[in-house]
């Protein structure tokens, strides 16, 4: 019933929020007769202010369209790899007329980056998917908004997101090398674990970023809630089904809007203060700050709705159980088949974990605690490195990232691709 109480809210509230755009530009386009009358940029900044506050926020593009690499622009096309009802696989194709430098690209190593399904849509990404792409040819999952899918399709568990991934591994090729940035260092250890005990080849090396491995060490707030409500707790208080007018009616799913209302609640001043600043940077007409602001806030209020069985599953499994640490975890394969993941039977694959000093979702130690579990893979094909001063976000975007992570993640990459 919330969902669709929240869903005739926003229908009602749609045309007030067109209204607000139009009165914005109404009292600062300098051919309107509005805009002459005293204190009409604060009254145009007021109004824009409400239009973001009320609008509705679509799935953001990448717009990744040219990359520099080695000092010449490439251009880039996005391709759909493979189609599956809850993801696709995407591939950010390079063009450029050098042959010498097309030739360099064409040997340069492969990278699949597992996006998290945890709210966010894949665009999160999209400075993490840039910067690979001077020195990868790079391709990334791009998961679909479960109010999309319709109940045709059937439900999506943790299980299938693990076979989903393993599937992704297999198209790219053996040689590939998988970075999964937050919630899918779970699933990715799981998959290439399961793929190592079948005697299948497995990624050159795996890149686990911020992501709850063990998230019994040095729990955050995330974590706690995690672990100290009962799955039943979950399951009655966050859990609807989609509303009549989408694709997906009837599923059930963990509303975007519902875990978007958890996500400012955690930093509730900070986000107040972000709009406070937005609309004086508006009455100042200092129009790079308040572009900044948008960006940010167009991806970040961007959120879609995770299929049920999958993210209870993953409340269980991963924040309950502690299943992957506690060797317990069965996974249901493609055939219908448990198998026990173990991850000590990785022995080719090597492993970098990257966590952020100050990463407030995932606390220090539970990245890190992966190499506890690899045991079959060689002390000398393992790395851990802490990105200092960065928190969640800045491990995969940012200046930190782009000085500080990446040079890490492409030299370990690039010293394992053979």
């Amino acid at each position: 019933m919330l969902y669709q109480i929240y869903e005739t809210n926003r229908a009602w509230i749609s045309p007030f929020s067109e209204f607000a755009s139009a009165a914005s530009k109404l009292y600062s386009n300098p051919l309107s007769a509005l805009a002459q009358i005293p204190s009409a940029h604060r009254v145009s900044a007021g109004f824009d202010l409400m239009h973001r506050l009320t609008k509705e926020y679509e799935k953001p593009e990448f717009g990744i369209n040219k990359v520099h690499v080695d000092g010449t622009e490439v251009v880039i096309q996005e391709q759909v790899v493979e189609a599956k009802p809850f993801c696709r696989l995407l591939r950010f194709k390079r063009f450029t007329d050098n042959a010498a430098l097309l030739d360099k690209m064409r040997n340069q190593p492969s990278v699949l980056v597992v996006a998290p399904l945890s709210g966010h849509h894949s665009t999160l990404l999209r400075d993490t998917v840039r910067t690979l792409l001077q020195d990868h040819k790079v391709y990334i999952t791009d998961w679909i908004d479960a109010r999309m899918v319709s109940l045709e399709e059937g439900a999506f568990h943790l299980d299938d997101y693990i076979n989903y991934v393993q599937d992704f591994i297999r198209k790219v090729g053996p040689d590939v090398h998988v970075i999964s940035v937050c919630q899918p260092t779970v699933p990715v250890l799981a998959a290439v674990s399961l793929m190592a005990s079948r005697g299948e080849a497995t990624p050159r090396t795996m890149t686990m970023m911020g992501g709850p491995i063990d998230a019994r060490r040095s729990p955050t707030a995330v974590n706690n809630l995690a672990m100290n409500k009962s799955f039943e707790w979950f399951e009655n208080n966050v859990i609807y089904r989609v509303p009549p007018n989408y694709p997906g009616a009837g599923r059930r799913v963990y509303p975007g809007f519902l875990q978007h209302t958890g996500f400012v609640a955690m930093n509730p001043d900070r986000h107040a203060t972000s709009h406070y600043d937005y609309f004086l940077d508006l009455v100042r007409g200092d129009d790079d700050s308040a572009d900044a602001h948008r960006q940010f806030y167009d991806e970040y209020n961007a959120v879609l709705d995770m299929p049920a069985e999958y993210y209870l599953d993953t409340i269980k499994t991963v924040f309950q159980d502690f299943a992957l640490v506690n060797g317990t975890w069965k996974v249901r394969n493609a055939k219908g088949k448990e198998e026990l993941v173990k991850p000590a039977d990785i022995k080719t694959t090597a492993l970098l974990t990257v966590e952020g000093e100050l990463d407030d979702i995932s606390g220090a130690g539970q990245t890190k605690s992966a190499h506890e579990l690899c045991t079959g893979i060689p002390k000398t094909r393992q790395k851990h490195y802490d990105v200092i001063g960065a928190g969640h976000y800045g491990i995969f975007s940012g200046r930190r990232w782009r000085e500080k992570a990446y040079p890490e993640i492409r030299a370990f990459i690039l010293s394992h691709n053979k």
